[in-house]
């Protein structure tokens, strides 16, 4: 626990709030106390959304979902994308939570991470305990040898690391960005939240479960 009170005011002094709850029920319980007041809601792809139930909870609640899993075509997508700027909240997973309060997440069609940084007037980020690491190198071994192995295994892209269980650039040392080339890629553009300047924006739940990749 002492680790995660490190982070809490991490991020708060980071200008992000940060809040604590034991399972998966509380942060779904949390997150509906975050959206009171707001309409327009929309999130990112995320495992640990979905482990949270925050799918039920916006289809259920009275808020107008922009809910990109009803697209039907690229353009609808789209839409529902730009229409996410202008939302009241925006929920999303994080790929990685440092010890001294920073975001990092990784895209590959960099909807969510754009979301994050910049349009809606509040974001919500829920975190299990296993995405917190020590510092940006380890949140970058993370993604290569955890999230982005899982992930393409999950939406069955043709990519190396879901053939080999981690990113091409592991064994050579290579950099953040470096990668493999395929059409597949997921890890395209690359998002470290440090210091805000709008104070309270950025809202994140620390949950004591392992949750999501």
């Amino acid at each position: 626990m002492e680790r995660i009170n490190a982070v809490m005011k991490a991020l708060e002094n980071n200008n992000m709030n940060a809040y604590f709850v034991e399972n998966r029920e509380e942060a779904k319980n949390l997150t509906e106390k975050l959206l009171e007041g707001c309409d327009t809601v929309s999130h990112g792809g995320s495992v640990t959304l979905a482990e949270c139930g925050i799918n039920e909870l916006l289809n259920n609640g009275n808020y107008t979902y922009l809910d990109r899993s009803k697209a039907k075509t690229p353009e609808e997508m789209k839409k529902i994308y730009v229409e996410t700027f202008d939302a009241d909240a925006y929920i999303s997973g994080t790929n990685a939570l440092t010890e001294d309060g920073k975001l990092y997440n990784v895209d590959g069609n960099c909807n969510r991470i754009a979301a994050i940084e910049f349009g809606p007037k509040k974001v919500i980020v829920l975190a299990g305990v296993n995405k917190i690491v020590k510092d940006l190198d380890e949140a970058a071994l993370r993604v290569k040898k955890i999230a982005a192995p899982l992930n393409t295994k999950r939406l069955n892209l043709d990519t190396y690391c879901n053939k080999f269980g981690e990113c091409v650039s592991v064994k050579s040392g290579g950099k953040m960005t470096d990668g493999c080339n395929s059409p597949s890629r997921i890890c395209c553009s690359y998002s470290i939240c440090a210091q805000q300047r709008i104070k309270g924006r950025i809202n994140v739940i620390i949950i004591n479960e392992n949750l999501g990749y």
